[in-house]
């Protein structure tokens, strides 16, 4: 029975393959060679002595000569996309290629204004996934959350898109609205979210004085203003009757590794290793040091994380743990253990590159596997319809004993 399974399934493939091919004629194989190619400069620039490029340009000289619309081809878009399929070989889902205006739109990310929904995507196990909404966004009213796996958007299936790709979808002019198509982790919930686009201004620190000893401090991002806002915070702090804080990183998704370094200056003995760079392959590793004045570094302290701590988050939340021992509350964060580095390509593009993975203090790796809360404290949903915290509450009563 298995041997004329296997008989028909073989001939059914020799069918399926005979009517595949029967649209094809066979054309005469050639090898041509780059200067073959019209209309292309820099043919030697640059070129790694030690990879074989003749295939690629074989196919692009196929393409050029024989596709019917061949008079209409882009050969910047053959360019363009070209790259993205290297980076898109490295199975990386923080390596990406901008083109001009999506490397705009990143720029304009980082230095923390923008249009959209305000909220913070990335690919978690091969599922475009919610790290975190933005404090007071657009997405954050619309009921989002860390760790929804987006499925559509609008009518557009995520499986296979990048994360440009995705953000190019659910970005718009102010206004105008998206429709999600969500599942939610923890009661397998699938549900359209709809999102009416505005204009996104990132917070970076606010806080509040809470039983009139705790300096609550929540930081919502590692962008390019954080250290003058944080610093701006801290005196403010300072110059308070508050003698001990909880710093908030809950749905904080990162930013610049730089400015956590900064930051944990300001926790931390001058010169302790916040983060430490593995380049790999032989290429060593560089340690990151505080160089603040470690004007809270005999603060009793403790940090909120949840799912939506990552990268940034994840760095500085380490460093506390690892250096001064302080205690992480809430649940295990995203993971991030990479570092990226933005470098500017020609004609407006750009192309954001994994260098290395980071590491905590103590050496541990996180990537994937995020940072281990040292008291976890869910949030239900009957939490979050009755405005309740469980983990800010957990917080207090952990501060208010020290």
């Amino acid at each position: 029975m298995a041997k004329k399974s296997v008989s028909i399934f073989i001939f059914a493939l020799f069918l399926a393959g005979t009517a595949f091919y029967g649209g094809f004629y066979y054309g005469k194989s050639q090898v041509p060679s780059i200067y073959a190619v019209e209309g292309l400069g820099n043919k030697t620039l640059g070129q790694p002595e030690d990879v074989d490029f003749s295939l690629f340009w074989d196919a692009w000289k196929t393409v050029q000569e024989k596709y019917v619309d061949r008079g209409q081809l882009n050969k910047k878009e053959m360019v363009y996309g070209s790259i993205d399929g290297l980076v898109k070989s490295l199975k990386d889902p923080y390596t990406v290629f901008f083109k001009p205006v999506e490397s705009k739109q990143f720029l304009d990310d980082v230095s923390g204004s923008f249009s959209g929904i305000g909220a913070e995507i990335g690919i978690r196990k091969d599922v475009l996934t919610v790290i975190s909404p933005l404090e007071d966004s657009p997405a954050q009213r619309a009921g989002l959350r860390a760790g929804d796996r987006i499925l559509k958007i609008n009518d557009t299936i995520t499986a296979d898109l990048k994360i440009n790709e995705a953000v190019a979808l659910i970005r718009g002019p102010k206004g105008t609205a998206v429709k999600l198509t969500i599942s939610r982790r923890e009661d397998d919930e699938v549900k359209e979210i709809n999102i009416t686009r505005d204009d996104i201004k990132i917070p970076t620190a606010k806080w509040e004085l809470k039983n009139n000893k705790v300096a609550y401090v929540q930081l919502f991002n590692f962008g390019q203003t954080a250290p003058s806002e944080f610093r701006k915070t801290i005196l403010e702090v300072l110059r308070s009757p508050a003698d001990r804080i909880i710093l908030d990183l809950r749905n904080n998704p990162g930013g610049y590794l730089e400015v956590s370094q900064d930051i944990a200056g300001w926790f931390l003995n001058m010169d302790s290793v916040v983060a430490i760079e593995d380049f790999g392959n032989g290429d060593g590793k560089k340690e990151y040091r505080s160089s603040g004045n470690g004007v809270l570094k005999n603060t009793p302290t403790v940090v909120l994380i949840n799912e939506g701590s990552a990268s940034a988050s994840e760095i500085l939340a380490g460093a506390l743990k690892d250096n001064r021992g302080i205690k992480l509350i809430g649940n295990k964060s995203f993971g991030k253990g990479s570092v990226q580095e933005l470098t500017n390509l020609r004609e407006g593009t750009s192309l954001k590159v994994t260098i290395a993975k980071w590491l905590t203090p103590s050496g541990k790796s996180i990537a994937n596997e995020g940072l281990e809360p040292d008291v976890k404290v869910e949030v239900n949903k009957d939490d979050i319809e009755n405005l309740k915290d469980p983990q800010l509450e957990k917080a207090m009563e952990i501060i208010l004993g020290k």
